[in-house]
């Protein structure tokens, strides 16, 4: 279903992406955007394109003589005085965070050979039974901690590959697609010790503008934001991407609710109608025809506009409606919006140019169709979803 004959801004955008991301490697590029790594790496070398280098490290100078005897006396003063406070640091170092029982324990092993197990045991108030029973498994819990670091370690990398944006149960989909046995609640125990965490959802900005005057379609949808395959129902909105400046960018898009795939989007400097006639006409191009589909929209002046009715006509759309003032009617759409915004600003208020929103969306966008798990889709991609549709229905045998 992926196009083979891109458009020319499809190809320049790749290549800015490219551009901007001196970390990443064409490979990484192709990947978001789920095509072939060959692909884009002919675009770069037809644009010319490079990207700058990062800079070399200063090599710090010698500190002067006068500078560094100094830094010897301020180290002896250290020193000095973590021999005075040696008590209290050793308080700090057992008893000042963690488990309380096992620093307890690990006080009782580190020091046995000046005050004894029993004089310990007794002063902190535990029994020298479980204290030799901690002692006695110490291999198991070596074990289990360096099991623990290398899941650790695996998990970073997930979630370094979601731009830090996955939480617990798509980095547990992604560990098992890739042959880990790991049980969730462990890996929501491991990210806690790691300080890791998805992106959370934030409190949504109503953006829609009503047109008390304009033509108005029934609700077609009913609430009801599933289908039973793609290409039968749409929902459709628009929302602001903040700049820096105090401008906006407005992002128009078309998703399927079969697959929850973004079909069609379309960003533009205005919320005129050409804005979401925009995103329908690419949403046409990539389903190659949208005949006897719904498309569900909010009352906004550009999705109740006569050329975008013409235009959902000429598509074989049916339009469908939400109630006036109602988020709930269009809530899937919605929610969208939402991830896009929480996973491409994670915690910023405001994108500092208008390239950079567009990059980031541009990039943000095709990663949701081609990577990006979903938990509706059972934790898979959009175009997975379709895929193992097709090989589904492909794979039935037919009545006889």
């Amino acid at each position: 279903m992926v196009m083979k004959n891109r458009p020319p801004q499809f190809k320049a955008d790749a290549v800015a992406l490219y551009q901007s991301r001196p970390e990443a490697t064409i490979r990484q590029v192709a990947a978001d955007l789920g095509i072939n790594p060959e692909t884009p790496r002919n675009w770069v070398r037809a644009a010319g394109a490079s990207r700058p280098r990062g800079r070399r490290a200063e090599v710090p100078t010698e500190p002067s003589a006068p500078l560094e005897a100094e830094n010897a006396a301020l180290r002896k003063k250290v020193r000095e005085l973590e021999e005075e406070r040696e008590i209290l640091r050793k308080a700090a170092k057992y008893f000042g965070r963690g488990d309380a029982l096992v620093n307890r324990f690990q006080f009782v092993a580190d020091h046995q050979r000046r005050h004894g197990v029993k004089r310990l045991c007794t002063i902190l108030g535990i029994a020298r039974s479980s204290f030799y029973y901690w002692r006695r498994t110490a291999a198991i819990r070596a074990s289990r901690q360096a099991a623990d670091a290398r899941l650790a370690a695996r998990i970073r990398a997930v979630h370094r590959e979601s731009d830090g944006t996955y939480g617990v149960p798509r980095i547990t989909a992604e560990l098992r697609e890739a042959g880990e046995r790991v049980n969730h609640k462990r890996i929501a125990r491991v990210m806690r010790g790691a300080g890791l965490a998805g992106v959370r959802l934030r409190r949504r900005h109503r953006t829609t503008v009503a047109d008390p005057a304009a033509a108005k379609a029934p609700d077609l949808i009913g609430r009801d934001f599933t289908a039973s395959k793609p290409n039968t129902k749409y929902v459709g909105d628009i929302t602001y991407l903040p700049l820096e400046s105090g401008k906006f960018l407005y992002l128009a898009t078309v998703i399927d609710l079969a697959s929850r795939r973004l079909t069609g989007w379309a960003i533009a400097d205005h919320m005129r109608t050409g804005l979401v006639t925009d995103a329908l006409a690419a949403a046409e191009r990539t389903r190659g025809s949208l005949a006897g589909a719904v498309m569900h929209t909010d009352h906004g002046a550009p999705c109740t506009s006569r050329a975008f009715a013409d235009a959902c006509r000429q598509a074989g759309v049916r339009q469908s409606m939400s109630a006036i003032g109602s988020s709930a009617d269009n809530a899937l759409a919605e929610s969208f919006n939402a991830t896009f915004k929480r996973e491409t600003l994670q915690g910023r208020r405001t994108w500092s140019s208008e390239r950079e929103a567009r990059l980031d969306a541009f990039r943000w966008l095709h990663r949701y169709n081609t990577r990006r798990r979903h938990s509706r889709l059972g934790q898979r991609s959009p175009i997975a979803y379709e895929t193992a549709l097709d090989t589904t229905s492909t794979n039935v045998a037919p009545a006889a």
